[in-house]
């Protein structure tokens, strides 16, 4: 399976009566809804500016990364990415979900040698000096991902990181610790690669940060792990496919929009839960969260649209989250993620005699699992509560790009339904004017904060 499989049918109103969908909707007016989005998607894509829609099918793209991978990147034991949002969150989530959450700690030749993946994605000091105090870094390689060179968080990283290089290596070697993948023909950083001879890798211009996992951004720390890059595109373009269709009921895509865009604006479910049951998904869960919400919040006309994405993984939120889900507002929508293990672990019979332990003897964890996830989804039915599951089977890097492509085009789906420009995102850009103020960057004010008010703290 390399798309996922959307099961929609405890959105309706057979599964949850007064709380559901009716289905004569899906053939009528939501038909006719979905239809006009995707006129509108199929009309910026033709006009170029939504460009993640080719990615899948750029395999000259993925070839020069692969070799670049192959070749320089397997020089070095560790590969750091500085990123910040779409420019890390994208690797952090192939790393979790193709390689698992302990490929750093595992030996060299449970790696079959191909090396150690980080991503410092925050500015935080005491994170990057405890992670580039325990690398050698004379046998470091760092990614520096910003399509504009002037991402404050990742440049001053690495600024840190290039200082620190220069006192263990000599300063004509610099340039061969680093990589930047930035826009192929402008910006600082592309500046700099081409006065300083640093190999690059380009962020095609009509692709956001948030849309660019399946750019050079996520494939070259994919493929430098060993991961087969157009097997993860190969998985993309058959979801591409799939989700095409200007029909809803042929679109799974364009469904999932359509139902999520439903529950927010008409019954009064503004929260979508991202819900996968497998810790190798958990950073999907972050990297969905960032691109739902900076997609989709926008203002529109004179007031405000969008949901609020939440991030859960189960088991674990069964004891954490859950609970609200069950009883707390009707507020909510979970999209369960169901994947299959590809390593399952046996449970040996251990306690024969002790009833509340001998049932789970003969079971495996990935089943244990299984009936967890099936069963949350049951009692959230019997209360009411809609949920919808994308079926993904095994996590295989044609899995994970098809899981990746559909939510990518599930948003600007949604941000059509919405009425929203799903590209842009103006309300981050005054915090980046006062943060380059407060830090003194020429040609910009020093923004007047007020003073602490004493008598508002305790």
């Amino acid at each position: 399976m390399t798309c996922p499989i959307l099961d929609f049918a405890d959105t309706l109103v057979p599964a949850l009566g007064a709380h559901g969908v009716d289905p004569d909707r899906l053939d009528g007016d939501l038909a006719t809804r979905f239809a006009q989005a995707h006129e509108q998607v199929q009309a910026r894509r033709d006009a170029g500016e939504m460009g993640f829609f080719q990615l899948p099918l750029d395999h000259a793209t993925a070839d020069t990364v692969q070799s670049l991978a192959d070749g320089f990147g397997q020089w070095f034991e560790n590969l750091v990415v500085l990123g910040i949002g779409g420019s890390g969150l994208g690797a952090i989530t192939l790393r979790e979900g193709l390689l698992g959450q302990s490929w750093n700690e595992r030996s060299d030749e449970d790696r079959s040698y191909f090396p150690r993946l980080y991503v410092l994605d925050n500015p935080d000091p005491e994170t990057a000096r405890g992670l580039l105090s325990r690398l050698d870094l004379r046998r470091t390689l760092v990614n520096v991902v910003s399509k504009s060179g002037t991402t404050a968080e990742t440049m001053a990283l690495y600024l840190v990181i290039r200082g620190m290089l220069a006192e263990v290596i000599d300063t004509d070697n610099l340039h061969g610790h680093f990589i930047f993948t930035t826009d192929p023909e402008r910006g600082v950083l592309r500046a700099l690669a081409e006065e300083e001879g640093v190999p690059t890798l380009a962020i095609p211009p009509n692709v956001g940060g948030r849309f660019s996992v399946l750019t050079p951004v996520g494939l070259f720390p994919a493929a430098i792990t060993g991961v087969p890059v157009r097997e993860l595109l190969d998985g993309a373009a058959h979801a591409l496919r799939r989700c095409e269709s200007p029909r809803l009921r042929e679109n799974p895509a364009g469904m999932l929009a359509t139902l999520l865009h439903l529950f927010d604006t008409e019954m009064g479910r503004p929260i979508h839960v991202l819900m996968p049951y497998a810790d190798r998904l958990r950073a999907l869960t972050l990297w969905f969260q960032q691109l739902w919400a900076e997609s989709l919040g926008k203002i529109r006309g004179e007031g405000h649209v969008g949901p609020t994405p939440l991030p859960a993984v189960g088991a674990t939120d069964q004891h954490a989250q859950v609970q609200l889900f069950m009883e707390g507002p009707h507020d909510k929508v979970v999209v369960f993620v169901a994947s299959e293990a590809s390593d399952d672990l046996p449970i040996p019979s251990v306690h024969p005699r002790i009833p509340e332990l001998s049932y789970l003897s003969g079971a495996s964890l990935g089943r244990l699992l299984e009936a967890e996830r099936r069963a949350t989804r049951e009692a959230l039915r019997r209360r009411g509560r809609p949920s919808l599951t994308l079926e993904v089977g095994p996590v295989t890097p044609a899995s994970l790009g098809g899981i990746l492509m559909l939510l990518e085009i599930a948003t600007v789906y949604a941000g059509a339904l919405y009425g929203v420009d799903p590209l842009d995102q103006p309300g981050v850009e005054l915090g980046k004017v006062l943060t380059y103020g407060l830090m003194g960057r020429e040609g910009f004010e020093v923004p007047q904060l007020p003073d602490p008010d004493p008598r508002w703290r305790v």
